[in-house]
């Protein structure tokens, strides 16, 4: 399942496609969004933002489509002349400019909301704030890693909820840890105050660093370097910071890959 890092860089990729260009065609599947086809041509796409696994595609008219691709929706861009194929997928939602268009397919959970409505969208009300908003600050990770709701809660399983940090997943969780020399047992009540400065850091570093490296961890990995990230399915190998041997367990049911030398 793709995580915050490679929604964001789909994300992006729309952007380069159709971002500040005129709109001159707009087509909706679903009946219920018809209306707003003839509304949006003409209009242009402002930015494209991305709360968890959720894109708001924000309109020069005060508009935004809410659009969640779930287990089977995928975004694609076609450039003028491209044929386009739309093989087995069911054409959700189609934004075309003079030379480019973006396609939705598959996707179920597609909205129109007014751009200053948008955020009281019932998913959107229930995931924290995304990983990757550059306001985001560690302070204010620490203060939810404090906070009654979290506070009693075991890092393993926390890290992949939604609702304390959206756009976190399964090996960022792994590599947060890695980094923050901690456990998925561990509870934020349980650490000192070093211990929750290195993870609220951790939550924001490796999350970004993934972002901007394009879903690795290793600033050498382009230039010879064996593997991705530091330990995210690299069981049997040396750790690299104390030289123990990686190992895989299971943690709320998925794959879990730490140190057991140097994390805890």
């Amino acid at each position: 399942m793709p995580e915050g890092p490679e929604i964001r860089r789909a994300a992006d990729q729309l952007e380069r496609a159709v971002l500040d260009k005129p709109l001159t065609e707009v087509w909706f599947a679903f009946p219920s969004l018809q209306p707003y086809q003839s509304a949006l041509v003409g209009q242009r796409v402002k930015g494209i933002e991305t709360r968890g696994k959720a894109l708001l595609t924000h309109f020069s008219n005060s508009l935004t489509l809410y659009s969640h691709n779930q287990l089977y929706g995928i975004w694609r861009v076609y450039n003028s002349g491209n044929v386009i194929n739309h093989g087995k997928r069911s054409l959700r939602v189609k934004l075309a400019t003079p030379d480019s268009a973006i396609l939705l397919y598959s996707a179920s959970d597609i909205e129109i909301w007014p751009t200053e409505e948008v955020y009281q969208h019932p998913f959107l009300q229930r995931i924290g704030p995304d990983v990757l908003d550059e306001s985001l600050t560690p302070e204010q990770v620490m203060a939810r890693l404090t906070s009654p709701r979290f506070r009693q809660r075991q890092l393993g399983g926390m890290l992949l909820d939604q609702a304390f940090l959206a756009g976190l997943g399964n090996y960022l969780r792994a590599e947060i840890l890695w980094l923050a020399r901690l456990l998925p047992s561990h509870k934020p009540s349980s650490l000192n105050d070093e211990q929750l400065d290195a993870l609220a850091d951790a939550c924001l570093t490796i999350a970004r660093h993934s972002y901007a490296m394009r879903g690795t961890m290793d600033e050498n990995v382009h230039h010879g370097a064996l593997f991705r990230f530091k330990v995210f399915a690299r069981e049997g190998q040396p750790c690299e910071r104390c030289g123990e041997t990686i190992v895989k367990t299971f943690v709320s049911s998925r794959p879990f890959f730490s140190c057991p030398g140097c994390q805890g």
